[in-house]
C-alpha cells in the first residue's frame, strides 16, 4: 500500500484577451455534477477547485457567488474535501486590463478574498494565489501571457504589486479561518547545464526558482535567498532590493507541481526542457522540504500523450513519491492535474479554439464526451492504495519517449508491457512536438 492520497482537478484558467475559461471550453461548467460523479467512482473524494474570480465579479465591485454556492454546497454536502484555489493563473477579472501589473490588484483581490472567507467559513484547504513564480514569470519576464511585460525589472515589479497582496491575505486568513490551511503552489524545479554560459545560467534559474518563495516568507536573513548569490547583482539592478522589506505570509502546507518540462538544460546556446541529466524527483522534493521545512503535497503532474503514456509518468510519479516519504518528507498526497483533458495548452493559451490537450485522467472525445482508458484505471487503483510498484508500466509513444529519455534509468528495474492500441485519446502531440516555453504555432 502506498499511503499517499490521490487528489482530483478540474483545469480552470481563464483567457482574458478571449473572455473564455477553460471550464467553458472543456464544458466542465454545466457537466461538473457528473465530472464530480467520475471522481467518486475512482474513489476521490479530495480535489483542488476553482473559485472563478473572472466570473465572480465581471463587473468591478460587484460579487456574484450564485454559482460558487451551488459547487461548494454540493462539494460539502457530498463528502468532498476541496482545496480551493482563488486565483489560477491569468483566472483576474477582465476588466483588470493591466493584469498582475494593474494597480487595482491589491484592493480587488483583497476585497474578493475577504469576502470569500467570511461566505464559506466551512473550507478546510485553500490555495491563495496558483503558481505565483511561474505565473508572474510568463506574465511579467517572459511575455507569453497578458500583460505581456519581459525582462527582469518587469518581473521584479508585478512580484511587488502581488506577492504583498497575497501575504496579507494569508495573515488575514488565520483570523478568518483559523481551522483551515493554506497550500501554497508553485513549480517544482530544477536546472543543469554545460559550457561557462550554459552552467552560470543554470546555476541562477536555480536560485531564481526560490525567489517568490523566500519574498513571501521573508527569508533574507541567511535561512534562504542568499544576497550575494548568483543572481544578486542582476536583482538590484532591477530594484529587487525592495523584496528584502516584504511583511513575511503564512504557509501551512508546501504544493509543489512537477512536470518533465520543470527541469531545463542549457548551454552556451540557450535552454530547452527535458534534461538530459533529470535529477529524480523524489530528491527534488526533499530539497524543497529541507530548505522550508513545511509539510508537502504533489500538487500537480501530467504528461501530453497517449493515455498509456500518462499511466507510465503517473508510475513514476508516484514511485517517487513515495521514496520521498521514505527519505523523510511528510508528503501524503499526489494530484493528477486535471481529471479531464484540457484545452488550448498547445498555444500555451494565446489561442481559445477548443483545441483538446491530452493530458486528462479521463480523455475528451470531439463531442467531449468523457472516455475512460488505461490511465483511469490506474489512477482508480493508487486512490485504492495500490502501491508504485504493483502499477503497469507501458512502453512509451512517441514524441513522449524522447521527451523521457534522460529519466529511462529511474525506470530500469520496472517490467515494461506492451502499450494497448485502443483508447489512446484525442488531440495527440505529433512525433515532432517539442516541449518549449514559448508560444507555439500562434499566428
Amino acid at each position: 500500500m502506498s499511503g499517499i492520497e490521490i487528489i482530483g482537478a478540474f483545469e480552470s484558467t481563464y483567457l482574458p484577451r478571449h473572455d473564455k475559461d477553460i471550464f467553458e471550453s472543456t464544458a466542465h461548467d454545466v457537466q461538473w455534477k457528473q465530472d464530480l460523479a467520475l471522481l467518486t467512482k475512482c474513489g476521490i473524494s479530495r480535489l483542488r477547485y476553482p473559485v472563478r474570480w473572472h466570473r465572480v465579479e465581471a463587473e468591478e465591485g460587484v460579487l456574484n457567488w450564485q454559482d460558487t454556492d451551488k459547487v461548494l454546497h454540493y462539494l460539502r454536502d457530498h463528502g468532498f474535501r476541496p482545496i480551493v484555489d482563488l486565483v489560477h493563473h491569468t483566472s483576474y477579472p477582465r476588466w483588470m486590463e493591466g493584469g498582475f501589473a494593474d494597480p487595482r490588484f491589491r484592493t480587488a483581490y483583497l476585497r474578493y478574498t475577504e469576502e470569500f472567507a467570511r461566505r464559506y467559513p466551512c473550507v478546510e484547504e485553500y490555495t491563495l494565489f496558483n503558481e505565483p513564480f511561474s505565473t508572474l514569470f510568463l506574465t511579467g519576464h517572459e511575455g507569453i501571457w497578458p500583460p505581456y511585460q519581459k525582462g527582469l525589472d518587469n518581473f521584479v515589479a508585478q512580484i511587488l504589486n502581488v506577492i504583498p497582496a497575497v501575504a496579507e491575505a494569508s495573515r488575514a486568513y488565520a483570523e478568518l479561518l483559523p481551522g483551515a490551511k493554506h497550500v501554497w503552489v508553485d513549480s517544482c524545479e530544477h536546472h543543469t547545464g554545460e559550457g561557462a554560459g550554459g552552467s552560470a545560467y543554470a546555476t541562477m534559474a536555480n536560485e531564481r526558482r526560490f525567489l517568490v518563495l523566500d519574498s513571501f516568507l521573508g527569508r533574507f536573513d541567511g535561512t534562504g535567498y542568499d544576497p550575494d548569490g548568483p543572481m544578486a547583482e542582476l536583482l538590484r539592478e532591477a530594484g529587487g532590493g525592495k523584496l528584502q522589506g516584504l511583511e513575511p505570509g503564512r504557509i501551512d502546507v508546501l504544493g509543489l507541481d512537477y512536470y518533465a518540462h520543470c527541469q531545463w538544460h542549457f548551454d552556451d546556446k540557450g535552454g530547452t526542457p527535458n534534461t538530459p541529466h533529470p535529477l529524480p524527483l523524489a530528491q527534488q522534493i526533499y530539497l524543497y522540504w529541507d530548505r522550508y521545512r513545511l509539510p508537502c503535497l504533489l500538487t500537480e503532474t501530467n504528461v501530453r500523450g497517449r493515455t498509456s503514456d500518462r499511466a507510465t509518468w503517473f508510475k513514476y510519479v508516484l514511485e517517487q513519491c513515495e521514496r520521498a516519504r521514505h527519505m523523510g518528507v511528510p508528503l501524503d498526497g499526489l494530484c493528477w492535474f486535471p481529471v479531464i483533458d484540457s484545452t488550448d495548452w498547445d498555444s500555451l493559451l494565446f489561442r481559445s479554439d477548443g483545441h483538446i490537450d491530452p493530458v486528462g485522467v479521463f480523455w475528451l472525445d470531439q463531442e467531449l464526451a468523457r472516455q475512460p482508458s488505461v490511465m483511469s484505471e490506474t489512477y482508480t487503483k493508487a486512490a485504492a492504495g495500490v502501491s508504485a510498484k504493483d502499477l503497469p508500466a507501458y512502453t512509451l509513444g512517441e514524441p513522449v519517449a524522447t521527451w523521457l529519455r534522460g529519466y529511462e534509468s529511474q525506470m530500469s528495474h520496472w517490467k515494461w508491457i506492451p502499450a494497448p492500441e485502443a483508447d489512446q485519446g484525442n488531440s495527440l502531440p505529433r512525433t515532432e512536438t517539442r516541449m518549449e516555453l514559448r508560444i507555439a504555432n500562434a499566428e
